[in-house]
């Protein structure tokens, strides 16, 4: 029985306006031919050049990706047991659609929204928005002072309207350009770095897959590298902590703010997410129990309970803001609620976020605190904490919950300058 063969081929019947001709992949089974559509089109010398064994910089990824589509279409032929031009096309056209990147973060938002993961979900969304304003060369909308409704409907449409873009248009110099734009409208380093990280996330699958040629890979060394966040230490002095902890509110919402803080603080530096998330039954006559919601999914191989020790100012803190009655179901602080959906949870998180930070800033003016006082400067302040009365970075690793000291090194802020002056001057101790 005849097999099919494929080759790439030039469409020379017709010029386009530029003077090139379109390129296409072409599928031969019993004498008859038929053509699939690329996204490129080449002058009849850069034709020739591209598929050569040295095209140039200029074509050199051209040709890996019009030889990756002929890769395809053999391998889709070779699984066929009975070759038909119908069975062929539908695997092929199903197999372009894999290599969409648009189509990728799409069905990305889809599994985690589907998953409970509605902060990943948006992280995955926002990128992925960012990058067909890009494409557009249009700013992406900040959505201040935009209602929650026009921001979903206003993200719905930019994604909605989107042009298929192949994972092969994705080169170093698409990155760097990216890159550039970014931070010519505003977008701090970190935020590059989250946007870009998604982007090589979907790339890393994509090649696991086989949907996308290895060649094609445009991170790494010698191509386009993923910026590092600049870590800021949020840690504050001891000077500072002290002054929070003798601070005397002056209304309930301050002292519900600046407990939340302390109870983080005290609490192995607990995120509101896991505090929001604390039902009674986990709370023991001495200690908390409780597993990260951001390492729930990642390491269920290997969940890590974190304990904490119920200090006298943890169980005052519940028993002044905890729901009543104490049931073993119930949820400890008035944050969440039974049967909350993944999304309004999320909701009420970033909420109760947003007020404890609020009345947390006003707080520090009070007291002439510089340093910016937020939830998450609770975690590395504990941190930070623990390594100055000198615990060993295995134990702050263990308390904090992560799978690794080298995440732990990078919430621990330096030595403040006090600390310094006493270990330099122990140089002359001899």
């Amino acid at each position: 029985m005849a097999s099919a063969s494929v080759s790439i081929v030039q469409d020379t019947r017709r010029a386009k306006k530029d003077g090139k001709f379109p390129v296409k992949i072409r599928v031969i089974y019993n004498r008859k031919a038929k053509d699939f559509p690329t996204r490129h089109s080449l002058t009849a010398d850069d034709f020739g050049k591209a598929l050569s064994a040295k095209p140039g910089k200029k074509l050199e990824e051209t040709g890996i990706e019009l030889n990756a589509l002929k890769g395809k279409a053999l391998g889709i032929i070779e699984t066929l047991s009975v070759f038909s031009f119908e069975a062929f096309t539908k695997r092929f056209r199903d197999n372009l659609a894999k290599d969409d990147v648009f189509d990728a973060f799409v069905a990305k938002v889809s599994l985690f929204m589907a998953e409970g993961q509605v902060g990943t979900a948006k992280n995955y969304e926002t990128a992925l928005v960012s990058l067909l304003s890009f494409m557009k060369q249009k700013p992406s909308s900040s959505g201040k002072g935009m209602s929650l409704e026009k921001i979903k409907a206003d993200r719905a449409a930019i994604i909605a309207e989107r042009k298929p873009m192949a994972f092969s248009e994705v080169t170093p110099d698409f990155l760097r350009r990216y890159d550039k734009w970014m931070v010519q409208n505003g977008k701090s380093a970190t935020t590059v770095s989250m946007y870009l990280r998604t982007l090589r996330t979907l790339f890393n699958e994509a090649m696991a897959e086989g949907n996308v040629h290895p060649d094609l890979y445009p991170f790494g060394k010698r191509k386009y590298q993923v910026p590092a966040s600049r870590n800021i230490k949020k840690a504050l002095s001891k000077h500072d902590l002290k002054k929070i902890f003798e601070y005397q509110p002056k209304s309930d919402s301050e002292a519900r703010a600046r407990d939340y803080w302390w109870f983080s603080y005290l609490c192995n530096g607990i995120n509101m997410k896991d505090i929001a998330r604390l039902k009674y039954r986990q709370v023991g006559k001495d200690s908390i129990t409780f597993v990260r919601a951001k390492t729930e999914r990642t390491t269920r191989h290997d969940q890590r309970a974190i304990t904490v020790e119920i200090e006298p100012e943890v169980a005052e803190i519940i028993r002044r803001w905890g729901n009543k009655p104490s049931l073993p179901d119930a949820y400890v602080f008035p944050i969440l609620t039974a049967g909350i959906t993944p999304e309004r949870e999320k909701a009420a998180v970033n909420q109760a976020t947003k007020t404890t930070n609020k009345y947390m800033k006003r707080i520090a003016v009070e007291l002439g605190i510089e340093a910016n006082v937020t939830t998450y400067a609770a975690r590395h302040s504990f941190s930070t904490g623990m390594m100055r009365a000198g615990a060993p970075t295995g134990m702050i690793s263990e308390l904090l919950g992560h799978s690794s000291e080298k995440t732990t090194q990078n919430y621990l802020a330096g030595f403040e300058d006090d600390e310094k002056r006493q270990f330099k001057r122990r140089l002359m101790d001899f």
